[in-house]
């Protein structure tokens, strides 16, 4: 019985590894640099994207954050003006996102911070992207292999409810 409950969670493993994920740039309603905020400005990655509590998940930047620079800086590009438009109609841009994980996936980004993960780790360098590509794979073999790399627990009931 052991041996057939591992042959599933591996034949899982490889299911959700295979799954296709591009990395390619999506398409976004606002072009926006990481390597000219991150690359060039230094800016570090939580003074735009904040982790409110309890910290299970990062947000977008608030698109005042960006207008406190954008007043007065590049007022003239067609995509400050894109921004300041959702501001002044008081509407959130709509950001694509590119890392998801599953819904029934428990996933933190409190707990892999406060284990010394570093955002590059799993978003790659991105102060040398002009477009965000998904550097990192999102599969549950790509989390059991971080998992195993950094010796944190592997077991279903980690990341997964327990089912009775």
């Amino acid at each position: 019985m052991r041996w057939l409950c591992i042959a599933l969670v591996a034949l899982i493993v490889a299911l959700f590894s295979f799954a296709a994920e591009p990395a390619e740039p999506v398409k976004q309603p606002i072009a926006f640099s990481h390597q000219h905020h991150v690359g060039t400005l230094k800016l570090e990655c939580k003074t735009c994207h904040v982790n409110p509590s309890p910290g299970e998940m990062m947000t977008f930047p608030a698109e005042a954050k960006c207008m406190a620079c954008h007043k007065t800086i590049k007022t003239d590009s067609p995509e400050i003006q894109r921004l300041a438009k959702f501001v002044e109609e008081k509407k959130r841009v709509p950001w694509v996102r590119v890392y998801q994980v599953p819904s029934f996936v428990f996933w933190s980004h409190k707990s892999h911070l406060d284990a010394g993960a570093s955002c590059a780790e799993c978003h790659g360098e991105v102060g040398t992207m002009p477009q965000i590509v998904k550097a990192k794979g999102t599969t549950m073999g790509d989390c059991m292999s971080c998992h195993s790399k950094y010796k944190a627990p592997n077991d279903c009931s980690f990341c997964h409810e327990k089912v009775n």
